[in-house]
């Protein structure tokens, strides 16, 4: 019988949350925590090794690591990095200033995982997420399509619950999702929006609303939803950490999934290879199985281009792109 693998690396806000969930998943039968600070990963893991004595707990084998224990690896969770700076506590987060620390954070970690895997599947959701994934997938030699990041996962919840809340309905029955950038620029497919066949021009008139669905409105709200939790506690974890599980059980169990998740685009929407963000792709046993370039309309082509071009400048900061390319395996 497989015995899965998982390494979690960085256990901070975010990280110690992917690996609570992941203890309760009952996937995996081996975690390996590794952070900078070797006293938080030891704590976390010895934390998370006693809950195993607890009678609901998978009798997980969960340990503190450095990145030789990555070499058996079937699935690598990348959290580490600061989620967010801010400088001014009435301000949002420093884009510029969080892209040029963690540029050089994921070039260390993926210094350290490549040194002893390019088999494991990496689950990429340190911040900016469409520049550390455009490294991390395209300085390293990684091979393609086992390295991607959990792109707009998070933003999509938040929009499915937006959408679910403004109906008074469950958000599992809402059907839609962001794309381009996880971030400010992130965009709703409306067009492909619907509550079990629904429409975005029918929901009006089926579904009792408490406003009208707008999509300038309801994109705002994707967005101005995420400052609100940094507002109020600091950071976000608990969503975007399960978004990061949930990917790695549809890799685990070759579920073949369809979510939007963050990667370099390869001729899709007129990219190739300059730049990486969300876009419908096949999640199953090999990681991303295919990307799914979905027809948009008008509107929502201009608000593409925008968050690409966002997304390059931001790219310009951490110093990449195409010039660092390093061929795939």
């Amino acid at each position: 019988m497989k015995n899965n693998k998982l390494a979690v690396i960085g256990v901070g806000h975010v990280g110690s949350y992917v690996l609570a969930d992941a203890m309760k998943t009952d996937l995996f039968s081996e975690i390996v925590v590794i952070d900078k600070d070797k006293d938080v990963a030891f704590g976390e893991a010895l934390d998370q090794a006693h809950a195993t004595a607890l009678t609901y707990m998978a009798n997980t084998n969960v340990y503190a690591g450095d990145y030789q224990d990555v070499k058996d690896a079937d699935i690598i969770i990348i959290a580490a990095g600061p989620s967010v700076i801010i400088t001014d506590k009435n301000a949002k987060p420093d884009r510029a200033l969080l892209a040029e620390v963690n540029a050089d954070v994921i070039r260390e970690v993926m210094e350290g995982i490549t040194t002893y895997t390019k088999d494991a599947i990496i689950i990429l959701i340190t911040n900016p997420l469409d520049t550390i994934v455009y490294i991390a997938e395209n300085e390293f030699g990684y091979p393609k399509g086992r390295l991607f990041g959990t792109g707009t996962m998070l933003d999509s919840a938040r929009l499915r619950h937006a959408v679910a809340s403004n109906y008074n309905i469950d958000p599992k029955s809402v059907t839609g999702y962001m794309m381009g950038e996880h971030g400010m620029t992130a965009f709703p497919v409306f067009s492909r929006l619907n509550v079990q066949g629904f429409g975005e021009k029918e929901l009006d008139i089926h579904f009792q609303g408490k406003e009208a669905l707008n999509r300038e409105v309801f994109g705002q709200k994707v967005v101005d939803t995420a400052y609100d939790v940094i507002t109020s506690k600091g950071w976000t974890n608990a969503a975007i950490a399960q978004a990061a599980i949930t990917l790695a059980k549809a890799v685990l169990l070759d579920e073949r999934s369809v979510y939007p998740v963050c990667t370099t685009l390869n001729g899709q929407y007129g990219y190739e290879g300059d730049v990486a963000f969300s876009m419908p792709c096949i999640i199953g046993k090999n990681g991303v199985e295919q990307q799914l370039e979905i027809e948009l309309d008008e509107e929502e082509m201009k608000l593409l281009h925008k968050s690409a071009q966002y997304i390059q400048e931001t790219m310009r900061i951490a110093g990449t792109g195409k010039d660092k390319r390093v061929k795939s395996s």
